[in-house]
């Protein structure tokens, strides 16, 4: 076990350039499953839980490697058995990704239930009643056995919520699957375009990125390609938070401006202000931060959404923002329960922070906030705990870093060399 330990108070200052989305990038280690051709993927974040995403793939008989920093080849010419690794599973939810490409082309799969964050009830049941769309069986125990031994067929189906996960996979069931399937409601988030795009190189059509409603004409067999991810949005929006709590100077090179639009509303909405240049994102420094009331004096608040509303990945982000900026602000987590249950953590360095109901937290600031021993409990919290510690008076210890990162690459080196003081050491715990 590691530890990171953090002096606080430094303004972070300098340039970065995004890893890969990690969202994006284990959607698309999947589709690799989908033919039989080498797969050559850049920009792959190298992250735990992508780490995670290769072996499951290894154990399933590809070859996967990297080939490069940021580079990834993969050829799942020899994947021998549909059965998916039990303990590998449970590291991570996305390896419920793999349900969709190993039932498109092998006609099974036998999924054990994922792990992953638990920030809250995440339901299965849009990936399941997707695939029963499409013709498929499926039997729940201990795990979950799918299977189509008459072959897939085309659709027209809704989906019950937005899901992510439950879109990609249905778009990677539906592009192995001849014929024209319409997607409705189907999540749209930037990972999600990029995934389609990616099948769209393996030879299948789709019509409506970026929209609700995706059509796909599927085809009986796709083919390699070489694909670039595109950069992470929630790893932008938690670099420009960092800059806006340390009051630094900052340029996050190479966005996707069109990915940040509900972002940088909200943040100005806390009283940070950025600017793009070109595709660079700029953070101006010494700002301060004045959480701007609704209209007629209304208080204000942040709510999280499907796309394009502001990202629930930012939630935690967001709340640790506005302890750093004058006024109060209600945060609205709608999508999952225990999202916000992180705050007594914040609330131990300082933070004013009030726990409405399950959704719901009212942070009042500015706050000056001490140096703690704190875990990071998942990946989003992990990342405002973080935020907080550097712009806390003294020294911050955080334990479980691990969880941190499986979201963010290298986060401590690229830290320092902005400017913070933080060092990764081994957590051993003291025998009396």
């Amino acid at each position: 076990m590691e530890k990171f330990i953090i002096e606080g108070g430094v303004p972070l200052a300098g340039t970065i350039v995004p890893a890969g989305n990690k969202n994006g990038a284990l959607p698309i280690l999947a589709a690799c499953l989908l033919t039989e051709d080498e797969m050559v993927l850049r920009n792959v974040p190298r992250i735990s839980d992508v780490e995670t995403m290769m072996e499951l793939l290894e154990t399933l008989g590809a070859r996967v490697e990297w080939r490069g920093p940021g580079t990834v080849v993969v050829d799942a010419s020899g994947v021998l058995h549909c059965e998916v690794d039990r303990r590998l599973s449970e590291r991570i939810r996305a390896s419920f990704l793999l349900a969709g490409p190993l039932l498109a082309r092998f006609g099974r799969a036998w999924m054990p239930p994922p792990g992953g964050d638990v920030i809250g009830r995440r339901r299965l049941d849009p990936h399941l009643d997707a695939f029963k769309n499409f013709g498929a069986t499926v039997e729940q125990g201990r795990d979950i056995m799918i299977e189509a031994p008459f072959g897939l067929r085309p659709c027209d189906f809704l989906m019950d919520e937005p899901s992510v996960m439950a879109t990609e996979n249905a778009l990677m069931t539906a592009a192995l699957t001849p014929g024209s399937t319409v997607i409705r409601n189907a999540a749209s988030e930037p990972h999600v375009q990029d995934l389609a795009r990616l099948l769209e190189q393996m030879g299948a059509r789709i019509d409506g990125i970026g929209s609700n409603v995706m059509t796909v004409h599927g085809v009986s067999s796709l083919s390699g390609c070489e694909h670039t991810i595109g950069p992470d949005h929630i790893e932008i929006g938690s670099f420009i938070a960092l800059a806006g709590v340390t009051g630094g100077e900052l340029v996050v090179k190479d966005t996707l401006p069109q990915d940040l639009r509900m972002i940088r509303i909200v943040f100005e909405r806390l009283g940070l202000h950025s600017e793009l240049r070109g595709n660079d994102v700029i953070v101006p420094g010494a700002q301060k931060l004045v959480i701007r009331d609704d209209a007629g004096g209304i208080q204000p608040k942040v709510d999280s959404g499907p796309w394009p509303a502001f990202p629930a990945d930012l939630t935690s982000v967001a709340l640790a923002l506005a302890t750093q900026a004058e006024g109060s602000v209600l945060i609205h987590e709608k999508m999952f329960e225990n999202r916000l249950f992180f705050t007594d953590k914040l609330q131990a360095m300082g933070a004013a922070i009030t726990i409405c109901d399950p959704h719901r937290a009212l942070v009042v600031g500015p706050r000056r906030l001490r140096g703690e021993r704190v875990p990071a409990p998942d990946i989003r919290a992990g990342m405002a705990i973080l935020m907080a510690a550097l712009c806390a008076d003294g020294v911050t210890e955080i334990g479980n870093i691990g969880q941190i990162d499986r979201g963010y690459e290298r986060i401590d080196e690229r830290l320092r060399e902005l400017g913070a003081r933080i060092e990764r050491v081994d957590d051993v715990p003291v025998i009396a």
